[in-house]
């Protein structure tokens, strides 16, 4: 192994410089230098397949790259998918829970406001029977305090000084308890009212056989006063029955009594009382003419006078005779029974109201023409 320099007179080329080279590569692989030796040889003979096959590598290795971030990216999406499917599950839990809960507050709403309806409806229903009762209270305390002002008007005719034998039985006599006189009241007033204010004293209307036909115009004039009843001569119904019935029944031939009788009828402040026997005759001046029990003070004519009138708080009494008392009675009668009417005391159809006003007016008619019953 020559390790010195050559001489340059001898034409050798120059030493190569030496290359330094591990002790320990040479000893592990003798042919190792051989190898290296011939493959930058080759690699220098071969360098455009060497930088193809570098090209080849990064193009593989950039392919694993791509392969393995394409396996993360779908092991993440897959990921994201199942989170998905996870949130979706949740919401749809989520929204049927919600349902539920509207399901059920819509319930309870419905439920609340039945019930509240249902309180109200009961509410109303009580407040309409309180009101029926409340109506019904105030209809029977009217008809009390009618019934007690007609008590009250025929207690008046009862003095003690005066007793009426007619609302006194007791103080007839035994032979004489049987034909009453005195003070009978009219027929007309015992069925036109007993049916009404003493149902229980059994007397009963008897039922007209007679054909009968409504008055169209009568009806329709007695209709419109019922809706409001009223005592006001200027009305239809009650213009016709002053002016046909009332008026003649009760113009008399003294017509300044007549007129006196009259307004006290209206008031309601007309007294009756049967005349007896012992008893003086006790009207004022000027009525001394009419004041005779023989005497009538509205006709003016001869006649045994068994009753006498007072009207309203006066001290004077009027003789008066059976026909003309007849024709009072009967009118006082009508008024009886409108007043009855008015304050509600009546509970008919319009049709039967009618028909007894009808019958009144037939008795004052009767009564104005001289028909009145015999006293026993």
């Amino acid at each position: 192994m020559w390790s010195g320099q050559p001489h340059p007179d001898e034409g050798h080329p120059p030493p190569l410089e030496a290359v330094p080279v591990s002790w320990k590569s040479c000893r592990e692989s003798p042919g190792a230098l051989a190898e290296t030796s011939a493959g930058e040889g080759a690699q220098g003979e071969e360098g455009p397949a060497a930088a193809q096959l570098d090209v080849s590598r990064l193009r593989s290795s950039s392919m694993e790259i791509r392969e393995k971030g394409s396996e993360f990216l779908k092991e993440e999406l897959h990921k994201a998918q199942k989170e998905l499917k996870l949130k979706d599950e949740e919401c749809e839990r989520l929204s049927k829970v919600r349902e539920q809960l509207e399901r059920e507050l819509e319930e309870l709403t419905a439920s609340l406001f039945e019930e509240a309806h249902k309180m109200v409806r009961e509410a109303n229903t009580k407040q309409a029977a309180s009101e029926k009762q409340l109506k019904e209270a105030r209809g029977k305390i009217d008809m009390l305090q009618a019934e007690v002002t007609a008590l009250k008007t025929l207690v008046i005719t009862s003095t003690p000084a005066s007793p009426n034998r007619e609302l006194h039985p007791q103080l007839l006599s035994p032979t004489k308890a049987g034909p009453r006189k005195g003070h009978l009241r009219h027929k007309s007033t015992s069925s036109a009212l007993c049916p009404i204010a003493c149902p229980a004293a059994g007397h009963i209307l008897t039922p007209d056989k007679e054909g009968k036909e409504v008055d169209t115009t009568l009806f329709a004039e007695f209709r419109a006063w019922r809706e409001s009843p009223t005592l006001d001569k200027n009305s239809p119904f009650l213009g016709r029955v002053y002016r046909e019935d009332v008026g003649p029944c009760l113009d008399f031939t003294v017509q300044e009594l007549s007129a006196l009788v009259r307004a006290a009828v209206e008031d309601n402040t007309l007294t009756i009382e049967p005349v007896a026997s012992h008893t003086p005759p006790t009207v004022k001046a000027p009525a001394a003419e009419y004041g005779s029990t023989n005497t009538c003070a509205l006709s003016g004519l001869a006649r045994a006078c068994r009753h006498r009138i007072r009207l309203g708080d006066s001290e004077s009494h009027y003789y008066i005779s059976p026909s003309s008392r007849a024709r009072i009675t009967a009118v006082c009668n009508f008024f009886t029974y409108i007043r009855y009417i008015q304050q509600g005391l009546v509970r008919q159809d319009a049709e039967p109201m009618f028909w007894e006003i009808t019958r009144l007016r037939k008795e004052m008619s009767l009564a104005k023409l001289g028909f009145f019953p015999q006293e026993a």
